[in-house]
């Protein structure tokens, strides 16, 4: 983690610890480069990185304030920290139906980059929220990047592992929203009935460098899930 991402992570701590609400004024830009030793130059990238992440928002001449928090158990469709990390305080459980080494689908070599000869660890896996079904998820993890998975980690937190366990840096990701009906076999997974509504979000996750190592397809049980975006563009 590089020097202004940790900075980050204190300042959004410290936001938590002190459940700092909407408006809320944080410690002027010199307080704060006196606290963390640094220059202004690596605060103001903590800062702007906190603002792209919904943290926080500045306003030229008055300061830096708090922003208001996402509601308890919604679904960012813009976080790559995985639903533990998203969900902190809400029961979250995996029931793994499958893990295995294959070769990928035609559609998870394009989206992660690699050949058709090459190996991904395929995951299908049931999440529940609170002990009610949330999704049903399939994952190819490039086994060039991802070198192990076992059952415990995929019953856990993948993304957690990835970062702690292997000690690789998450990125960026590109998502992609269908709307469509769910199949006999999906209406099962998720307890409801075939041709009910369903959410289906395609996602590829890369790592800082840009390197693709995770194709996700979620269908989500459209009785539980509840998602938000936080934006930070200015309309005109």
């Amino acid at each position: 983690m590089l020097k202004y991402q940790q900075i980050a992570a204190e300042i959004e701590k410290y936001i938590e610890d002190h459940a700092l609400q909407q408006g809320d004024k944080l410690p002027v830009l010199e307080t704060l480069m006196a606290q963390f030793e640094v220059s202004k130059s690596t605060i103001t990238k903590s800062l702007d990185l906190l603002e792209r992440k919904g943290v926080v928002f500045q306003v030229r001449g008055s300061g830096i304030f708090a922003r208001r928090h996402k509601r308890k158990g919604y679904i960012s469709l813009l976080s790559n920290q995985g639903f533990k990390k998203e969900l902190e305080g809400v029961q979250i459980t995996s029931k793994v139906i499958e893990l295995e080494v294959k070769k990928p689908t035609k559609e998870a070599a394009h989206n992660l980059n690699i050949g058709l000869d090459e190996e991904v660890y395929y995951v299908k896996r049931v999440r529940y929220i609170q002990e009610q079904t949330l999704c049903l998820e399939e994952s190819y993890y490039n086994k060039s990047i991802i070198t192990y998975l076992n059952n415990e980690i995929v019953t856990e937190s993948i993304f957690n592992y990835i970062k702690e366990g292997l000690g690789l840096k998450v990125g960026f990701s590109d998502v992609y929203l269908h709307v469509d009906k769910l199949n006999e076999e999906e209406a099962d997974y998720l307890g409801l009935k075939n041709g009910d509504p369903k959410l289906l979000v395609e996602s590829v996750f890369h790592l800082t460098n840009g390197q693709p190592f995770n194709f996700s397809k979620v269908t989500y049980n459209y009785q539980q899930s509840q998602f938000f975006i936080q934006a930070n563009s200015h309309f005109s």
